[in-house]
């Protein structure tokens, strides 16, 4: 079926809790509401502007997101649960801009968050069929299973297949996940923000060859939103221009029978990443070469290596040369994961395509005047879920050119908070999350005691 004609549209306002280890201790009704606040602020709106709302989550009962957004206020707009694996929060991103492009919305709120259990992934359903089983029973064929965690025994092996067929060494696993912690040192939400010798990465403990325990993300509690809107909306907000992003191209894809070709690198969602780029560089007119960020589902260091590959960024199976020649941090072709990517920022499912997002945003703008790159005028998203899902997002200024370096005091004044909230992960007032929430309804009831909470954490 030919696609059919898109309005535009466009990323208003972002806004994102810090990651933090799954302690218990935050619960996602104050994940959601700062997150939430965060964004309508930044996009200067109120919630009674929102017309639909889509809450993004993978652990948690149906209607967590009706208990989050009804914070805010209960205007009766349409709220969507979504589920989608690790993609589930570029998935909600996709859906918004799908109505708003298509006339259905001129203002959607996307909001994501997740509170996790410590230690790896887990199941809660034991007592029927496994969505992602099938994926197991072909890494038992091909590669037999150890006493790993399954996400790592499948993304490492994916790591092996590359090694074996392309050249790659365990070092240069390692390399990817020494910068990307090393680029966690500017990103203010970033859980980890640690600096590691590449040696220090390959000595600490071995998950899953080739990966170590450096090279694999956390689980995380955090929250994300973004606020999309259509031209229109925009259009009656001139003075917004300058901050608002266009996604210029965007696809969300699903698996082809070649997930179960025996390869270990197909079994990861090669094919439907490939689709993906094809589909979103193809509808905003750009090439890899275009791009000089990319914020990209790096899990374990071994997915990074093969999605390099995938998106184009490399020649086919040379990703590991970029790694070696430095082409991936600042001073190379691109650099990938300025936020510290999933391996050293945190990941908390539901939270994390928005909060790439955010990411991406703030580069555009100029915001992330601490880890900008020269030059920047498209930015590539890439956001995996396994069983399975993949979004590929192009992201550009709403003027289409280069993103300039905007200091953090003029931030501070545009946007009517003070501070920029793309370096410094700052909080709310009482006032400011009041001055947003729905004028007349409202609801006490529905907030308890949120915002004290919030506001203590602060």
């Amino acid at each position: 079926m030919a696609p059919k004609p898109r309005q535009p549209c466009y990323v208003l306002g972002v806004g994102m809790t810090k990651f933090i280890k799954p302690r218990g201790k935050v619960d996602y009704t104050e994940l959601g509401f700062e997150a939430g606040v965060k964004a309508m602020l930044d996009a200067q709106i109120t919630y009674d502007d929102v017309e639909q709302g889509i809450a993004c989550y993978c652990y948690g009962d149906s209607t967590c997101g009706q208990r989050v957004f009804y914070q805010f206020g209960m205007t009766g707009i349409p709220i969507y649960n979504v589920n989608n694996n690790c993609s589930t929060g570029s998935t909600g991103l996709a859906m918004a801009r799908d109505l708003i492009s298509h006339g259905g919305a001129d203002c959607i709120m996307v909001l994501g968050f997740e509170k996790m259990m410590p230690g790896s992934l887990q199941s809660f359903f034991n007592d029927r069929e496994n969505p992602t089983g099938t994926t197991g029973k072909m890494m038992a064929v091909t590669r037999g299973v150890t006493n790993a965690p399954g996400a790592a025994q499948l993304f490492g092996n994916a790591g092996r297949e590359y090694m074996e067929k392309f050249g790659a060494t365990a070092d240069d696993f390692g390399e990817i996940a020494r910068i990307n912690h090393a680029h966690s040192v500017n990103n203010p939400y970033s859980q980890f923000q640690d600096v590691y010798t590449l040696d220090q990465v390959m000595a600490s403990a071995k998950i899953h060859e080739p990966l170590t325990k450096l090279q694999c993300c956390p689980t995380s509690d955090g929250g994300a939103a973004a606020v999309l809107v259509s031209q229109e909306f925009l259009d009656a907000r001139p003075r917004l221009k300058e901050q608002a992003v266009l996604i210029a191209g965007q696809c969300l894809a699903t698996d082809s029978p070649s997930l179960f070709s025996k390869s270990s690198i197909d079994l990861m969602g090669r094919a439907m990443t490939q689709q993906a780029t094809k589909v979103a560089m193809g509808e905003a007119g750009v090439t890899p070469s275009d791009f000089s960020v990319c914020e990209l589902h790096d899990c374990f260091s071994a997915n990074e290596m093969i999605v390099i590959d995938a998106l184009g960024l490399s020649e086919p199976g040379k990703a590991h040369e970029m790694v070696r020649n430095g082409d991936i941090t600042y001073g190379g072709k691109i650099v990938i994961n300025p936020s510290g990517g999933l391996i050293s920022k945190g990941h908390p499912l539901g939270a994390t395509g928005i909060a790439q997002c955010a990411e991406l945003v703030w580069h555009l703008r100029g915001w992330a005047n601490n880890r900008g790159v020269p030059h920047t005028k498209w930015a590539l998203q890439h956001n995996l879920g396994l069983g399975g899902a993949v979004v590929v997002t192009v992201y550009r200024r709403a003027d289409g050119k280069e993103a300039p370096v905007v200091d953090s005091a003029t931030v501070g004044q545009a946007n009517k908070l003070g501070y920029n909230p793309a370096v410094v992960a700052k909080g709310f007032t009482g006032e400011q999350a009041k001055a947003v929430r729905s004028k007349d309804k409202s609801s006490g009831w529905a907030l308890q005691d949120t915002l004290k909470k919030v506001e203590a954490r602060f």
